[in-house]
Order: C-alpha cells, then structure tokens, then sequence
C-alpha cells in the first residue's frame, strides 16, 4: 500500500529528497505539509528494504494509507512501470 503524510508533518524538508520515485512534494493546499503521490509510492520497494522517508521522519507522521491497499508484488509492478523496468 503506499504511504501517506499525516497532518503531523512540520514541514522539516527531510523526506521529500528521500524518495527515489519523487512521489513526496509539498503541498501549500494542504495546510502547508508534503504529500505522497499514490501512484508514484512503492514504499521503496525496488530500492530499499524499508521506506526511507518513514525512517528520516523526524515526527512520525508517515502512515500506511489503510485506502490504499498492496502487496509486495503490486509494489514491485509500480516500481517496473514507474522505471520500466
């Protein structure tokens, strides 16, 4: 499932240069925090063994989007779409 930014977040700029598919931006829509694309979130898989942006995070405010349902083989086809791979 990919992951989401909770309202917690505190604007530390520390995840979004953490994400190798650029699915972290910010958002000034959405009281001034980053999100996660969806569609680009593989939860690293492809890359790492864990999300890196959930271990940088100094608040704890990344999340499993509980709407956003996958496995790890669903992941891993994101990430071959994404890079074509």
């Amino acid at each position: 499932m990919a992951l989401k930014i909770t309202t917690d977040c505190i604007n530390c700029d520390i995840c979004e240069p953490e994400c190798p598919n650029d699915a972290i931006s910010y958002d000034p829509k959405v009281k001034k925090t980053y999100v996660i694309n969806p569609d680009l979130c593989t939860e690293c898989v492809g890359f790492y063994d864990e999300p890196t942006c959930d271990k940088v995070c100094p608040v704890d405010c990344i999340i499993k989007d509980e709407s956003r349902l996958e496995s790890d083989s669903e992941l891993l086809d994101k990430y071959k779409r994404i890079w074509r791979k």
